[in-house]
């Protein structure tokens, strides 16, 4: 599918070089059919020398040359990328954005310009496990966008983890979910190597044990198939040692504080998205 694609990547950071790498080595598609456009030039230097890619510090090269441009810049600056390459863009491409909040509405109003150009737009919010490979990302498609684009979409991310499909006003619930879960896990199992290390563990001892718990319970929920409430009674026992520890945690409103960092973060997710729109039509305005 990607094989005889030319994918292009403007801004070389963290996500795109995880998707680079993912590319790469899971031999999705040969480094010679990625270009870079990165202002920077010891980072377009490092990417060229770890991945074997073509870099260019020109957006406008980048674009005549790729099939599939991802959009791997920061959300304030997103617009004026856009109308920058506006009128080398065409439906034939495939334009994919991880920047976070940002509308496809607006992309589209960006790149149409007086237009009444059509374009194939792809929004994504996946997470940093993508930099191990293991991320997950949500994948919202535009109403020109094809059948075919959606799965090219879905291919690249696998290379990076995981893929499932949204609505594009479900992603701000996944960026509360899945784009701000991994703080909380590492949070918590920040807490859980403090309580081992409270209860006389050495650091190294209670980080190792908290994250081998953490994974292979992870492990354990997505190949079992089994429902998390059933695997959670595999492991207590009546009067046991987990079952004191599973109580102390309802006492602690461990499922209300959750579920309420889950709601917030959606909410604020909203209103960053509500501000960047208001921001976008002043300056369309003026």
């Amino acid at each position: 599918m990607l094989k005889n694609k030319k994918i292009g990547f403007i801004g070389g950071g963290n996500m795109a070089e995880a998707l680079i790498k993912g590319l790469v080595s899971a031999s999705f598609i040969e480094g010679k059919n990625i270009l870079v456009s990165e202002p920077s030039e010891p980072k377009r230097d490092a990417l060229h020398t770890a991945y074997k890619i073509k870099v260019t510090a020109d957006n406008h090269e980048l674009t005549k040359k790729c099939d599939i441009i991802i959009l791997a810049v920061k959300p304030q600056i997103l617009s004026e990328v856009l109308g920058d390459i506006r009128s080398l863009v065409n439906r034939d491409k495939l334009v994919i954005s991880v920047a976070a909040g940002v509308p496809i509405a607006i992309m589209d109003r960006d790149l149409r310009g007086d237009t009444n150009n059509k374009f194939s737009i792809v929004r994504t919010m996946p997470n940093t496990p993508a930099l191990v490979q293991e991320g997950v990302t949500a994948i919202a498609s535009g109403e020109h966008v094809t059948k075919v684009d959606v799965k090219t979409a879905h291919r690249i991310f696998e290379a990076v983890g995981r893929t499932v499909d949204v609505e594009e006003g479900h992603l701000d619930a996944v960026t509360g979910l899945s784009g701000s879960g991994p703080a909380y896990i590492f949070m918590l199992i920040e807490a859980l190597s403090d309580a081992g290390v409270k209860m006389g563990l050495s650091r190294e001892v209670a980080n190792a044990l908290t994250i081998q718990t953490v994974l292979g319970s992870a492990k354990l929920a997505r190949e079992s198939g089994k429902h998390p409430g059933e695997l959670k009674d595999m492991v207590t026992s009546p009067a046991g040692t987990t079952i004191a520890g599973l109580h102390a945690l309802e006492e602690g409103g461990l499922r209300t504080t959750m579920m309420n960092a889950v709601e917030d973060a959606t909410l604020r997710s909203r209103e960053l998205g509500i501000i960047a729109l208001q921001k976008n039509n002043s300056e369309s305005n003026e």
